[in-house]
């Protein structure tokens, strides 16, 4: 959320910003709430000053006249006081409520437009592979050599649900490993996270996590969430704390379960194991002063750079443009692999995101630091390690080789403990 009197104060850049995101919200609102919401308080602090004079007056020497006038007072400010409150609680909630709704500003450098082709390609790493055959999807290397079931989930659990069998579980495990062992070399804390979170929580990070266009399972009869990315735990992890400026930045590394409805998605881009209802993910985290956010973006964008160079996947990176930020991020950068079976000839296929959030979530969430005598709020980013599911597919698709075999990146070989997956041997 930002800052009331920030939008009290900058009414036409909050409404200028809206336009870009593409985003409706109610700033007219939120200014009068606040101007109202101020008057209240300030009424409020007038009568309980008047209560207090009166008080003061009760215990003086008074004849019956004086006294019964205060007295009267009296009664009449205590009359006064509750109705004012109950007023300043239903203000404060309805001010909440649209302030809520206004995202994130965004970085003046960021992209204006909506959909992929607004977004600024900064940069693309490693070389997009030209094979002598032609090449398969990932849906058919995995039923060539026995990696994934969809049919069979599709029937177990519905669609978008998958099994992954033989080597591709091994894989799972490897590439989790991988960078969580990278992400420990650049001084962040392992952790694995819970699949459930509050809903206050769920909401503080900037998710929905109930209604029609939600994107979270919600928990029938209960106020839990089955999350959608370990940035709502790690997020959460720290909530309603005052930590001390000396400790940051906090770089935490959460792998967990991400569970997404993804409604509404389809299409040839989103078969397989693009668009899933369930994956496993590997997540950056960091809490840090508002200072040394710019430069921690960069270089998380540099840790999942590193990731897929070191795997050895052709990507691209992509300064995303204003309609795709999501409310929360300053600024965010997607990481898009190049994925031979995409489309008729291959094309990019996102697979990580780094997101400046500056101090947006951590003031729904009551995230501050120790600044001397004042308290004020960290700015939080977060950003994908490693997404199994859409790895996998970068993976496969690229290593794939003319024999039917995947070969496996050098780097990965002591995780996996193989470096080639081939067809299954049939039996005689």
């Amino acid at each position: 959320m930002l800052d009331l009197k920030f939008i009290r104060d900058n009414a036409e850049a909050v409404e200028a910003n809206l336009r870009n995101r593409n985003m409706q919200a109610d700033v007219s609102a939120v200014v009068t709430l606040y101007d109202q919401r101020s008057s209240a308080i300030q009424d409020l602090e007038g009568l309980r000053a008047r209560r207090n004079e009166n008080a003061g007056k009760m215990k003086g020497k008074l004849d019956p006249a004086e006294r019964e006038t205060l007295i009267q007072e009296g009664k009449d400010l205590k009359a006064q006081i509750p109705a004012l409150e109950e007023r300043l609680a239903e203000i404060e909630t309805s001010l909440m409520r649209e302030a809520e709704r206004i995202p994130n500003m965004m970085h003046p450098d960021a992209p204006v437009g909506a959909g992929e082709d607004a977004n600024r390609e900064v940069k693309q790493v490693g070389t997009v592979p030209h094979f002598d055959f032609p090449p398969k999807d990932h849906v058919q290397i995995g039923a060539d050599l026995d990696l994934m079931d969809f049919e069979t989930a599709t029937r177990v659990s519905g669609t978008k649900f998958y099994y992954l069998k033989n080597e591709a579980v091994y894989l799972e495990l490897a590439l989790s490993r991988f960078a969580l062992d990278i992400l420990r070399r650049h001084g962040f804390t392992p952790m694995i996270t819970p699949d459930i979170a509050r809903e206050e929580v769920v909401a503080g990070i900037g998710y929905n996590p109930r209604g029609p266009e939600t994107n979270i399972y919600s928990l029938t009869d209960d106020d839990g969430c089955l999350v959608g990315t370990a940035e709502i735990t790690l997020g959460g992890y720290h909530a309603g704390q005052i930590l001390e400026a000396e400790a940051l930045p906090i770089k935490l590394a959460g792998i967990s379960h991400c569970f997404r409805k993804e409604a509404g998605a389809a299409g040839q881009f989103s078969k397989g194991l693009y668009r899933v209802h369930q994956f496993t993910k590997v997540e950056m985290f960091v809490y840090c002063l508002p200072e040394q956010s710019d430069e921690l973006l960069e270089q998380l964008r540099g840790i999942e750079e590193e990731i897929f160079s070191t795997l050895e996947i052709p990507f691209r990176v992509v300064d995303t443009c204003s309609g795709d930020l999501g409310a929360p991020a300053y600024r965010k950068y997607d990481l898009e692999a190049w994925m031979p079976g995409r489309g008729e000839s291959g094309d990019w296929g996102e697979i990580t995101s780094t997101s400046n959030c500056t101090d947006y979530q951590a003031r729904r969430l009551g995230v501050r630091y120790r600044d001397g005598n004042n308290r004020r709020f960290v700015h939080m980013l977060n950003g994908t390690a490693v997404a199994v599911s859409r790895a996998l597919i970068a993976l496969l698709e690229n290593h794939q080789q003319a024999d039917g075999s995947v070969r496996i990146p050098a780097a990965l070989v002591p995780y996996a403990g193989f470096d080639r997956i081939g067809p299954r041997a049939t039996a005689e």
